[in-house]
């Protein structure tokens, strides 16, 4: 897998040397052939389901455009997000059908090979579907224009720094940046190799470190569930799902900035929340605004009344649940944060403190958001456990435990090595949330921000955790 080893950054200034040498026409062809590489490397069976893809969208997007006919427009709109729905729905949910008909075949003592029933899921097609979908129904909406080129709209897609795991790029933001010509900005690249590194500490030194806690948890290797057990692998998960993807963000988006890109900030301080609603302002943001745009306004939104409302907001999370996988403990996870913004909803309009347009007041002095902060904390981490654990089953065993509490030494060495490695992105997103930036080095003069890069990168080097755990979102 490229982007799992140092292969990646190999490749990465391989291409940022050959792209600054050229035009922007010549930038995205290399750009493109870049991206499939990039792709194809992961497995090269799947290039085709991207380029057809491609195809039928950019073709449809034109047709719609230059159509006055609503039965046409439409056609072409069903075509486009059929196909590209249908290949997410087969690839990603296939799967779940086919081992259950597995387990039937099994209960009627018909074998049954698992080996040639399983399919591959291909890299990343959960992002770049939505964002094909959110391109083409913002033509048909007809607030944007289609890309003239193919090697344009292509490159949109495939990008190859957010092809894997997103961020998923709104066409508004992206598509004008890959049509226009790029400067080099020696700023704008000092800044993408800050988060790069920003990243990596991230991913390498808080994810994976914790991924160890959270895995001796889950796995039973600290013994059977109890309060300790439950809190050491929940906290451990909590942070180890925010280094490893925000991590991730931060990689892509200082890859792309090295090549003039600039992609949408992803996470900005989401465990500092103060309600649920705030927290999906803050985590996945690209997900969460999709997914509130053309999944919960499509719905209706709040234009129907309150049920309805409700509603909305359950059927929202509980795709964007589904959106992660088939499998029940994603539902559950998403059903946990739907009800929790439904009641969140009912309880603000009932104590009179939402206005009319659906914004909230922010809790009034330093205890009431502090403990906010810490309810909706531990509200999320309670729906982590279902996110985490293989099974429902599995997630209600390891809650089973919340009502007894054992404690052996092992414990208190694993919160020690738990508060080591998740304080200090603790205090840095304090830091940042207190000056409203997303990171602090982004205000420092060039020197400083230079020792704040390569402190990271020595800490990094130093404090490596286990090289064995992939981005956790590379799956989905």
């Amino acid at each position: 897998m490229l982007f799992d080893t140092p292969v990646y950054f190999v490749f990465l200034t391989i291409v940022v040397l050959c792209y600054w040498r050229l035009r922007r026409s010549g930038q995205n062809v290399l750009l493109l052939c870049a991206s499939y590489v990039f792709y194809g490397w992961w497995d090269w069976r799947f290039l085709g389901l991207i380029l057809i893809s491609t195809l039928v969208d950019y073709c449809c997007a034109h047709l719609i455009d230059r159509s006055d006919d609503p039965i046409k427009r439409r056609t072409a709109l069903i075509v486009s997000v059929g196909l590209n729905l249908g290949f997410l729905g087969f690839f990603k949910y296939c799967n779940f059908f086919i081992d259950s008909f597995g387990s039937l075949l099994a209960t009627l003592n018909i074998p049954v090979s698992d080996t040639t029933l399983q399919i591959l899921l291909p890299p990343g097609i959960s992002f770049y579907t939505f964002q094909a979908v959110a391109y083409i129904v913002d033509v048909y909406q007809r607030r944007l224009k289609p890309a003239d080129s193919l090697v344009d709209y292509a490159l949109f897609i495939s990008l190859f720094p957010h092809l894997i795991a997103g961020p998923i790029q709104r066409p508004s933001h992206l598509l004008p940046q890959v049509q226009a010509a790029r400067v080099f900005d020696i700023d704008r690249f000092y800044g993408g190799l800050q988060l790069i590194a920003m990243g990596l500490f991230r991913k390498v030194v808080i994810a994976d470190n914790c991924a160890l806690l959270a895995d001796a948890a889950f796995n039973g290797k600290l013994g059977e569930p109890n309060l300790a057990v439950l809190a050491i692998g929940t906290y451990a998960f909590a942070w180890q799902i925010y280094g490893d993807f925000s991590g991730y963000s931060d990689i892509a988006r200082g890859s792309a900035q090295l090549m003039g890109f600039h992609f949408m900030v992803n996470f900005r301080q989401p465990y500092l929340a103060t309600s649920l609603q705030d927290f999906w302002r803050r985590w996945h943001i690209s997900l969460s605004t999709w997914l509130r745009d053309y999944l919960y306004i499509g719905l209706g939104g709040n234009r129907h009344g309150e049920l309805k409302t409700y509603r909305n907001l359950m059927t929202t999370m509980l795709l964007g649940g589904l959106w992660h996988g088939a499998n029940w403990t994603f539902v559950i996870w998403g059903g946990i944060h739907g009800a929790g913004l439904a009641v969140e909803r009912f309880v603000r309009r009932l104590f009179g403190v939402e206005t009319t347009e659906g914004t909230q007041q922010r809790p009034a002095g330093f205890l009431s958001v502090w403990l906010s902060r810490i309810f909706i904390f531990h509200l999320v981490c309670f729906s982590w456990v279902f996110f985490r654990a293989p099974s429902v089953g599995e997630a209600f065993h390891m809650l089973s435990g919340i009502g007894t509490l054992v404690w052996i030494p092992e414990y208190g060495t694993a919160f020690i090595f738990l508060i080591a490695f998740t304080l200090p992105m603790f205090l840095l997103d304090l830091l940042n949330e207190r000056r409203g930036e997303e990171y602090v080095f982004e205000g420092l003069p060039a020197m400083k921000r230079a020792a704040v890069a390569m402190s990271l990168m020595v800490a990094t080097l130093i404090f490596a955790g286990s090289s064995a755990n992939a981005f956790i979102y590379f799956q989905f």
